[in-house]
Order: C-alpha cells, then sequence, then structure tokens
C-alpha cells in the first residue's frame, strides 16, 4: 500500500506536469506557426515606425489603430526565470512569449487597418504593462502588448 500511495503522490503530479509542458509546448509551436502564415499574407501591407510619409503620398483619410494582447506567463517560464533571477542573466524562458505576443499585436492592428480599407499603417507604436497575479499585486501573472498606430487611406490618382 505504501508503495501505491508514493506512486499517486509523487507520479500523478509529475505526470500532469508533463502533460501540462507538453500541451503548451505544442499550442506555442502552433502560434508560432500560425504568425507566419498571416505574417506572409500582411507582407505588403506598409507599415512603419515613422512618423512622416512618402512626399508622394497623399492622405484621403486617416485613423488610430489599436490592438492588444495580453498573454500569460505559464508556471514552468516563472520557476525558470525565478531561478535565473537568482543567478543573473537573460531570462530566455519569456522571450518566446514576448516575441509571440509583440507579432500577434502588430498582425491585429494591420489585419485591422486593412480589414477597414486602409493602405497603411504608420508611426506604429508598441507599449507594455505587467499583469500583477495576485491581490498584493506581486509577481507576474502576464503581460498585456498594445499595439498602435496610424491608419491611412491613400487619395485615389
Amino acid at each position: 500500500m505504501g508503495e501505491f500511495t508514493l506512486l499517486v503522490n509523487i507520479g500523478l503530479p509529475l505526470t500532469v506536469l508533463v502533460i501540462a509542458y507538453l500541451t503548451g509546448s505544442y499550442l506555442e509551436r502552433r502560434h508560432f506557426a500560425d504568425i507566419r502564415k498571416r505574417e506572409a499574407r500582411m507582407q505588403r501591407f506598409p507599415t512603419t515606425t515613422f512618423e512622416t510619409l512618402p512626399d508622394d503620398w497623399e492622405v484621403a483619410d486617416c485613423e488610430l489603430m489599436a490592438e492588444s494582447v495580453v498573454v500569460s506567463l505559464d508556471y514552468f517560464k516563472r520557476v525558470i526565470a525565478g531561478l535565473r533571477a537568482i543567478i543573473g542573466g537573460r531570462i530566455t524562458t519569456y522571450e518566446p512569449l514576448l516575441d509571440r505576443a509583440r507579432r500577434e499585436a502588430v498582425l491585429r492592428v494591420t489585419e485591422k487597418a486593412k480589414a477597414e480599407g486602409f493602405d497603411a499603417v504608420i508611426n506604429l507604436r508598441l507599449e507594455t504593462s505587467r499583469l500583477a497575479n495576485s491581490d498584493s499585486g506581486q509577481g507576474i501573472g502576464g503581460v498585456e502588448i498594445l499595439a498602435f498606430g496610424t491608419a491611412l487611406l491613400r487619395t485615389q490618382r
């Protein structure tokens, strides 16, 4: 009976953690694949951080476009980041998460602008904010990435 209890007390939580890790990795890979496909479709849609227009552009209409993405930090990345905080250095476990969030936010802005009939997005900016995961405001439960810019409709000649 003692071996069975030990197996249940250690084996079951360990199995759940492994399944959660594998599921999270699969979902992250699938999201990156979706982002790459959408970026390929939007490749010809002009998006720039420049505040000024090319000299030959005449604007018929403009509108502020803003979209955000909220991403939760998973348990495994928090544990690794906590260990890294003790040692110091880059927290590489967060980098794919933030890359995915940034790219998703920019895609949402450009896709929205294109769907609304605009021709480009200029002055694209990104803002981030930390979301606390407890009532005390300590720790990080996730991050929000806000992408915003000016969508332009060029004058037809």
